[in-house]
């Protein structure tokens, strides 16, 4: 449905805003706008938008907010979902004069400011992100003046309301509680560029919340710009073969999108090694360095941003020329979303998907990633029956899930009302709350089905459709058509060879072998209440030197076979994962549990590993040279462990010492759950036998190289190496095959 034009005098009046905001004399509204626009400003209506990315959506809610100032109302809250979006729109708000301020992680020390600029209404234009609204301070002491006074409210990327969306953030559940305390009669503009019919309704559902009709601008979804293909080759050597010989090849300046955080550095570097100027872009950057990057790419002075999703929603470069992704997105709609940066302001922009083996498990953590498991919903609602604050921290005594799981868990049950975000921590409100278990599955098979769909459109060419036309029906677009551009209709438009010389490069970066494995150097809190008697700061005398393993599991290369040899991704069904939940501001790149399909395997290590452990030993800088050679015992993998042990003592030359023992029926709990819980499992439980503690009186105090197959917690590495420094080791060296992050 399409709302009613604008009266003369209101076109005339925010055609001229429009030419103020873009800085043309010749702008004119393109289909739609100026509707939208009248919705908010002539009739304060609720609208939602649909359009695709570089319509001009920034533009309703900036000349709406312009026009609505003029009318004497209040200032617009803008509930914007990413800092980098936010930096673009206060830019853009500047450029036609509209006063626009933020309020986020990234600018606490300005936050007093900005409240007196609200309360002297100097601010037309506030931005917070979704998050915001469960600060307590903001909650308590700017959120009741803003809604009193507010005079438009958006929402961007509204998909983000619907867990039914590609990328559902709990938060975003909280607006529509906050439409319900808006002034009755308080205009509301909703946008995305990427929602299905089923999103659509969903959105639309909770903006009508209370029975206010709602009015959806929807217009067609194809670009002809883009130009989409994908390609399919063998392994990561040739993926990343293919990109460092061809990167130059594609038009402008663009993004390399990768899924894992790990993926992201390594490809850098090996571009980097090629001659091409590109930069890593992670979540893990400071905000400083991501201002610089996103810089660098805009003014082309890079030829790509290598990135996870944390260039995502928002980042703004008309002229990208080019996205390319090492991996596939979870679905089609956020696949659409990427690759929608890119041939905004030109003819013509390429883009390419390079699908790869571990998409599957990274696709699973994101289909299960906002839905709480019950049992741990139990534990933390049982414990916090006592009414009294909870931190994350001392919740992580009472259910064993890892901390950022734990604290979507918490956000789940705040928008169901069950918690609420208090000084101190989290607080029952003593509502009943129901686990939601049909919802739940019917989200889950939502999200099988999209995975299922990606898969086919990832098919080669010779058994795929219009690239274009199949995203489009995803979002269920009416107008799809054959686009004529794609490597489906026109034919593939991008090389398929692989060089020679890049791809031994390739093989030789990938083939490099060694990470650190940091030691822990604190117990966790409110360990004491699961049994362990340690507490603070882990004592000098007990600590475990700085360790390494030949690679993470997340990595390219190596950890691709180290994945393959440990058969079940290392942890016995689940793998952690760096991988970036779109768009959560205060902790942009956790690591998350991935659930995996494959079974345990135990085989002596091949001749091939023991030299990649021995590359990793000799490039080492350790303070002493270990002396002896201890194995961590090992229920799932002994002849790999100990074929690791005594392999290394043979090639240096070293005694070995033999295993650790397990007492109290060994190890317990699983993997991927949090530091107390993970810690308990192993307290006690592995210990120095009288057999390993005489070998090791009679060497006396000489430093212990200890060997296992995995390191996920690093507990058992903690515990077993503290275990060693009090049987007599002057030093323990940590090495391990593999890290889980």
């Amino acid at each position: 449905m399409t709302t009613a034009a604008p009266s003369a005098d209101l076109a005339t009046e925010a055609l001229g805003v429009l030419r103020e905001l873009t800085g043309r004399p010749d702008a004119v509204f393109r289909e739609g706008q100026d509707a939208a626009v009248a919705a908010l400003v002539e009739r304060s209506e609720r609208a939602l938008v649909v359009q695709r990315t570089g319509w001009g959506k920034s533009a309703v809610y900036f000349v709406s907010t312009a026009l609505l100032r003029r009318r004497g109302a209040g200032p617009t809250l803008l509930v914007s979902p990413l800092l980098a979006l936010m930096r673009d729109q206060v830019a853009a708000a500047a450029r036609a004069g509209i006063r626009a301020v933020e309020i986020s992680s990234a600018n606490a020390t300005e936050w007093d400011d900005v409240a007196a600029a609200l309360a002297a209404d100097d601010v037309d234009v506030l931005l917070v992100s979704p998050e915001r609204l469960t600060n307590p301070r903001f909650r308590e002491e700017q959120l009741p003046g803003l809604v009193a006074r507010c005079g438009l409210l958006v929402v961007d990327e509204a998909h983000c309301v619907s867990d039914w969306g590609h990328d559902f953030r709990p938060d975003y559940r909280r607006i529509r509680d906050l439409l319900g305390t808006l002034p009755a009669g308080t205009p509301v503009l909703a946008t995305t560029a990427t929602a299905n019919e089923r999103v659509v309704a969903d959105v639309a559902e909770q903006l009508g919340a209370g029975g206010v009709g709602v009015t959806t601008v929807r217009g067609p979804l194809a670009r002809d710009s883009l130009r989409l293909g994908v390609l399919r080759l063998p392994t990561d050597r040739a993926r990343l073969a293919w990109l460092a010989a061809h990167l130059g090849d594609l038009p402008g300046s663009g993004i390399v999108y990768t899924l894992t955080v790990a993926a992201a550095e390594e490809t850098a570097t090996l571009l980097r090694d090629a001659g091409h100027h590109v930069r890593a872009y992670t979540g893990r950057l400071d905000d400083a360095d991501r201002k610089e990057a996103e810089e660098a790419l805009r003014e082309n002075r890079v030829k790509a941003l290598i990135a996870t999703s944390a260039l995502g929603m928002g980042f703004d470069k008309p002229d990208l020329g080019f996205v390319v992704h090492l991996g596939a997105p979870s679905s089609p709609v956020s696949y659409y979303q990427q690759v929608g940066r890119a041939g905004r302001a030109v003819d013509h922009a390429d883009v390419l998907l390079l699908p790869g083996p571990e998409d599957l498990a990274i696709w699973q953590w994101f289909a299960t990633s906002s839905m709480p498991r019950e049992d741990h919903a139990t534990a933390v609602l049982s414990a916090m029956a006592d009414g009294k604050p909870w931190s994350v921290a001392r919740l992580e005594t009472v259910a064993d899930v890892r901390r950022s799981r734990l604290e979507l868990l918490l956000k789940v049950l705040a928008v169901d009302g069950a918690v609420e975000r208090v000084q101190g921590g989290w607080r029952s409100t003593g509502r009943p709350w129901v686990y939601d278990a049909d919802r739940y599955a019917r989200v889950a098979r939502t999200r099988e089905a999209e995975q299922r769909a990606m898969i086919a459109y990832a098919r080669p060419v010779d058994e795929a459709r219009c690239r274009m036309a199949f995203l489009q029906e995803a979002l269920d677009d009416p107008t799809a058509a054959p686009c004529g551009r794609c490597d489906v209709c026109a034919g593939p438009w991008y090389p398929t060879d692989v060089p020679e010389g890049a791809a031994q490069a390739a093989s030789a970066a990938l083939d490099r072998p060694g990470v650190e494995l940091a030691p822990r150097a604190q117990w966790p809190t409110g360990a004491d209440r699961l049994g362990v008697t340690v507490k603070g700061k882990i004592a000098p005398a007990e600590q475990v030197d700085p360790g390494r393993a030949v690679a993470r599991l997340t990595d390219l290369g190596w950890g691709q076979r180290l994945r393959t040899l440990l058969g079940d991704d290392g942890v016995g069904g689940t793998v952690t994962l760096d991988v970036e939940a779109p768009g959560i501001e205060e902790d942009p790149d956790a690591a998350f549990d991935v659930p995996v399909q494959r079974s345990v395997s135990d085989v002596p290590p091949d001749d091939d590993l023991l030299r990649a452990c021995a590359r990793v030993l000799g490039a080492w800088d350790w303070a002493e040279r270990p002396a002896a050679v201890v194995a961590v015992p090992s229920r799932r993998r002994p002849q790999l462990v100990t074929g690791v042990a005594q392999g290394l003592a043979r090639l240096g030359r070293l005694p070995y010492l033999g295993e650790l023992s397990l007492a109290s029926g060994g190890p317990t709990g699983g993997p991927g759950g949090n530091s107390a819980f993970r810690l308990a499992g192993v307290w006690q439980r592995i210990v120095v036998g009288p057999e390993l503690r005489s070998r090791l009186a009679e060497l006396g105090p000489v430093p212990v190289l200890l060997v296992d197959d995995l390191a996920d917690s690093r507990w058992t590495m903690t515990v077993a190496g503290r275990e060693l420094r009090l049987a007599g080791a002057s030093r323990v060296l940590p090495f391990a095959l593999a890290l889980t992050a």
